[in-house]
């Protein structure tokens, strides 16, 4: 990841979720907060309820990696957290891609792909 780091601390994730802003989809919610360095910082969560550890860690393994290959279009100077919902244990990759680039775009922090990129996906 160019751009980004992770969130560790949970003080972190608690002041994304307190100060930011979230909108969700079928498959993922996403918490966006201003953080003012030259960076994004990237958390991941994903919930017992989801499934075992197996499924917990590759689902977030696909996270961040639809992240990482979009990172790109996002505008950097942001804090997010992105949480796995239920519906996402079964979702292929392409699908997280698309939910992601989905929720930036609601949520302005991403630049619209171009045509020619739209067309390969």
């Amino acid at each position: 990841m160019k751009y980004s780091e992770s969130l560790k601390k949970n003080r972190d994730f608690q002041l994304v979720y307190r100060e930011g802003t979230s909108y969700a989809n079928k498959y993922l919610v996403m918490y966006v907060r201003e953080n003012w360095l030259n960076k994004n910082r990237i958390g991941i969560s994903v919930s017992k309820k989801v499934g075992n550890s197996v499924v917990r860690h590759h689902l977030a393994r696909l996270i961040r990696e639809g992240y990482r290959l979009q990172e790109e279009y996002f505008h950097i100077g942001y804090d997010v957290v992105m949480i796995a919902r239920v519906n996402s244990k079964d979702c292929a990759y392409k699908e997280i891609e698309r939910a992601i680039y989905h929720l930036g775009g609601l949520h302005q922090i991403v630049e619209r792909k171009s045509q020619d990129e739209n067309s390969i996906n």
